[in-house]
């Protein structure tokens, strides 16, 4: 697919600068001499300044006294960018009601910084955000994200320490290394002839509807795992399927492999234990549900890759 990296978190080419990651002095003194800039999170959420991720330098009093050291995301313009994770601080008008719905609208604002820079939830941000801008927050996202999952060694249960400028976990008691986990999930373009299989979750907001995704098992090739969640969620088999595109997917450490698959049959007999409903949608339906003018049907999420592949499967645009 031509149009492969122009999703959503891909294609900004970020030069992760992994060679450095083990020279702990030398990225120590490139903070020290103002040769770095360091980007902040708060609990998932990245701190932005309108469309724009916010840059600091590493002496900011907001990373005073944090007692640990950034995480090394990469290089840009001959300078190093890390990721601090703010989390322990507490905003005094925290609303969690609001924090646990299906997209958080809250944003919160720390004492020491401008007005205007806020840490603000990914999902709704993401679409404004330039593509570097996107990679940075969504690899620093999941990064953390597997830090704070995996702070016990999986093979003696002791707490393993961070290593690597955050790109390894150290066991000091058996010695065992654990590294960062990225979990593949296929999430599939099925069509039939003028129609497209959609399906929701329980809990989504009314009228949402998505393409069909689910984890692809060990040993298992992305084809099959295609065939076998489109067969367990809608009892619909499905034939050719080929590979699309690709995205890193932060909620909380996916990647997801965009496919498209044909159909063998119509029938659908969903799973209500893994789906909530499934139909069938027209090319013409999709179109309405872009617009904002079908009676039913929303469509996917805009930034998500569902929507990504629904948008070009529209215009022709999938080879």
């Amino acid at each position: 697919m031509k149009l492969a990296e122009t999703v959503t978190f891909g294609g900004s080419g970020l030069d992760r600068a992994a060679e450095l990651r083990g020279d702990a002095q030398g990225l120590e003194a490139a903070r020290k001499s103002g040769r770095a800039d360091i980007i902040a999170h708060w609990r998932g959420k990245p701190l932005v300044q309108g469309d724009t991720l916010v840059r600091l330098p590493a002496d900011h009093p907001l990373f005073v006294d944090l007692g640990v050291a950034p995480l090394l995301l990469g290089r840009e313009g001959g300078r190093l960018l890390f990721v601090h994770d703010l989390s322990a601080w507490q905003p005094d008008d925290l609303d969690k009601d609001a924090m646990n719905t299906f997209l958080d609208p809250t944003e919160q604002h720390h004492p020491c910084l401008p007005d205007d820079q806020r840490f603000v939830e990914l999902r709704g941000c993401m679409t404004r955000l330039s593509a570097r801008d996107a990679e940075l927050t969504t690899t620093a996202k999941a990064v953390l994200s597997w830090h704070r999952s995996h702070r016990f060694c999986a093979v003696c249960g002791q707490e393993s320490t961070l290593a690597m400028a955050g790109w390894q976990r150290s066991c000091g008691s058996c010695g065992a290394q654990h590294f960062p986990r990225t979990d593949p999930v296929v999430i599939m373009l099925i069509t039939r002839g003028n129609n497209v299989l959609m399906g929701r979750s329980p809990g989504w907001p009314e009228g949402m509807y998505s393409l069909l995704a689910g984890f692809v098992e060990p040993g298992e090739p992305i084809e099959a795992a295609v065939r076998r969640e489109v067969y367990e969620e809608a009892g619909i088999r499905v034939g050719e399927v080929r590979y699309l595109s690709s995205q890193p997917w932060a909620f909380p450490s996916s990647l997801m492999f965009g496919c498209a698959g044909e159909a063998l049959d119509e029938e659908i007999t969903i799973d209500p234990v893994e789906i909530e409903d499934a139909r069938w949608f027209s090319r013409e339906e999709m179109v309405q549900a872009f617009a904002g003018e079908h009676p039913l049907l929303k469509p996917a999420r805009e930034g998500a890759i569902a929507h990504f592949l629904l948008q070009n499967w529209l215009a022709d645009r999938l080879d």
